[in-house]
């Protein structure tokens, strides 16, 4: 009989912090550059009126490519290399809280729910006006009607035109609304991304706990982490989904209240209008939870301190 066991999970204070955050950088870099495209048109989508744009995710990538080029997949991409800080922020937050709860409680779901959350808050603290900035940017081009603010068009070389169009975006959304106008959807992404951080951590280590059941005792860990990933990522954007569609639309549209951009949703496209998104999601968070999931742990592999290398088995 095949003896069970259970996947290894490396805690804070078993990491060298040092080669820690060094390596983090390059890994949250790697996974934004990879989803952003799948990022841009899932935000086309939520905030288009009906089919107005695009029928679905290919539609929309076919559309894009063939009217704006490669660059129109990655409008607003140098924005969000901002969201490093809140990629480090939320790594740390979620490895501390995790240790916190530990004193209390052994049940690693609870630890992976609280501290899930936990690292959502903090990050989206600082994610939400990156997020605002970078929104804008996506919907320029062939959506550019459905947004309160168009970027005016200058010419130059690649570098000025592109920072202009940010100094431009930033400007306006000052004018017409404030700081405050940075924080718009502030909630509604609360909403969604503290729900969807904290069922996507119990997941994870549920789904790496049943397929290590499952799988041949030879099968290297790492593997079957990376297929825990996507199968969480799938539950937490399918649970969230109708809350994130809210979210993009509040903060494109300019709206200020979540429960009446919910009541016209509902009202102009009936339920069907809050799954609005969710194949781009789940296609762009697939490969995201693969590659966080294989980049995180081998980060944490090759963290480690060096006293206890040679103690783990993968």
């Amino acid at each position: 009989m095949q003896q069970k066991r259970n996947i290894q999970i490396i805690e804070w204070e078993d990491l060298d912090k040092r080669k820690f955050y060094s390596f983090g950088v390059f890994m949250t870099m790697a996974i934004r550059a990879t989803v952003y495209p799948a990022t841009l048109i899932r935000t086309r989508l939520q905030v288009q009126k009906g089919k107005s744009l695009y029928t679905g995710t290919y539609d929309a990538f076919c559309k894009i490519l063939r009217a704006e080029g490669l660059r129109g997949l990655y409008r607003g991409f140098m924005v969000t290399t901002f969201t490093l800080i809140s990629g480090q922020a939320y790594i740390t937050t979620y490895e501390l809280v995790r240790k916190y709860v530990s004193n209390y409680s052994k049940d690693n779901t609870l630890k992976s729910l609280v501290a899930g959350g936990s690292a959502s808050l903090v990050a989206q603290s600082i994610t939400v006006p990156i997020d605002v900035i970078s929104q804008q940017l996506m919907m320029q081009g062939q959506g550019e009607h459905l947004t309160r603010f168009k970027v005016k068009p200058k010419m130059g070389a690649k570098n000025s035109v592109f920072f202009g169009q940010t100094r431009d975006i930033i400007g306006q959304i000052f004018a017409v609304d404030g700081i405050r106008g940075f924080y718009r959807g502030y909630v509604a992404s609360l909403l969604t991304y503290i729900p969807n951080s904290a069922v996507w951590w119990p997941f994870y280590h549920f789904y790496a706990e049943q397929l290590s059941k499952m799988a041949p005792s030879n099968c290297p860990h790492l593997v079957l982490q990376a297929m825990a990933g996507p199968l969480a990522a799938a539950t937490a954007s399918t649970v969230t989904n109708p809350m994130d569609v809210i979210r993009a639309r509040v903060q494109v549209e300019g709206r200020t209240s979540v429960i009446e951009t919910f009541n016209q949703l509902i009202r102009e496209e009936g339920f069907w209008g809050m799954t609005k998104g969710l194949s781009a999601r789940i296609i762009s968070s697939a490969p995201t939870a693969i590659v966080m999931v294989v980049g995180y742990e081998t980060l944490k592999k090759l963290s480690l301190r060096p006293e206890l290398v040679d103690s783990r088995h993968w």
